[in-house]
């Protein structure tokens, strides 16, 4: 897609009026998820306030403090975590909070409780800050069964059942994706006006890609399967040309080049990690549900991603997602192996 010239035609559409717009499709509305995603796009606009001023503001560097994954804490993390916590919580819609960086889900207080459950991780590929490397935030939406009575279980379900999910990637560039369930639209944050501008309307990721992204520096420990489509990707049998590695190491902006350019990236389950590193709640299944949206697969070795069924709120898993017939020879070098067991 030229994607140049389908932003001639947005015609200024702000994220908030797209969101709107959205609305107005079902009269049954109240609002209340247009308010939610609303506090959600504040949120991104102060991290990435705070982002693009870390080094000024001395917010690079550790804060001393580990978070419930071991992995310590940026002062980014823990001041972007504190944003979106508070961003969710005033606005009065949500019920149930997940975070990276919180141990225990967060339960909203009765006077302010609503009908939504927000999965997120506040600053993803927070590890790349102080060398300047993108980073971002990750979010999933589902609705509760009975604000009233909120339990995990509304959170614990399989990713199918989210109602949205997007991202904000902080680089050159400011930029929201996000799927509401009828296909993913980019916006890029236009410092003068203060607003996500529609720059990508309709994302459709390529039906076939030519680049591949993983951290080879793990291939010793990788299953046949994997090491096997990476041996295909460098030396094709067909005569065709190689594909071409990028690991930038921070989800968000691989899986961003993924959505527009195709391919795959993969974060495989290895004999370090036999239950994969990327958590499923609020890394897997949101980038899973974009990566359908716009026309991929996400595959986590077993089955359909967004199928899964996480048993907490912590859990993590393998993760193959990108370009519909590249999942799909990822998916069948898994049967194959499975077949000679």
């Amino acid at each position: 897609m030229d994607h140049v010239a389908e932003a001639q035609k947005t015609d200024l559409m702000t994220a908030t009026c797209h969101v709107l717009n959205e609305q107005s499709k079902h009269p049954e509305a109240r609002g209340d998820f247009s308010i939610l995603l609303y506090h959600i796009v504040i949120g991104c606009k102060f991290v990435c306030t705070a982002v693009h001023k870390a080094g000024l503001a001395k917010l690079i560097g550790l804060a001393g403090e580990t978070n419930v994954q071991g992995e310590e804490q940026k002062k980014l993390d823990v001041l972007s975590n504190q944003v979106f916590v508070k961003a969710l919580v005033s606005s009065g819609r949500t019920c149930i909070l997940v975070s990276e960086e919180d141990e225990e889900a967060i339960f909203v207080e009765p006077s302010k409780c609503g009908r939504y459950c927000v999965v997120f991780d506040p600053l993803d590929g927070s590890s790349n800050i102080d060398c300047g490397v993108s980073v971002g935030t990750i979010f999933g939406i589902y609705l509760v069964k009975d604000k009233d009575k909120p339990t995990l279980d509304d959170i614990l379900q399989p990713g199918k059942n989210m109602l949205a999910a997007g991202y904000c990637m902080y680089g050159s560039s400011c930029t929201l994706v996000l799927s509401t369930g009828n296909g993913v639209n980019g916006f890029t944050l236009d410092p003068s006006l203060g607003e996500f501008i529609l720059t990508h309307p309709n994302i459709k990721i390529p039906r076939k890609g030519k680049i591949y992204s993983i951290n080879e520096g793990n291939a010793k420990y990788w299953d046949k399967p994997t090491a096997r489509y990476v041996d295909k990707c460098k030396f094709p049998r067909d005569g065709s040309s190689p594909k071409s590695l990028r690991y930038i190491g921070s989800m968000v902006a691989d899986v961003h080049r993924t959505l527009l350019y195709g391919g795959t990236f993969l974060y495989p389950a290895d004999t370090k990690s036999p239950n994969g590193k990327l958590r499923v709640l609020y890394e897997v299944f949101p980038m899973s549900y974009l990566m359908e949206q716009a026309g991929g697969q996400a595959f986590t070795g077993k089955q359909r991603a967004l199928d899964l069924v996480p048993k907490e709120i912590h859990e993590r898993s393998p993760i193959f997602l990108g370009s519909y017939d590249d999942i799909e020879e990822i998916k069948s070098l898994y049967v194959a192996a499975a077949e000679q067991k």
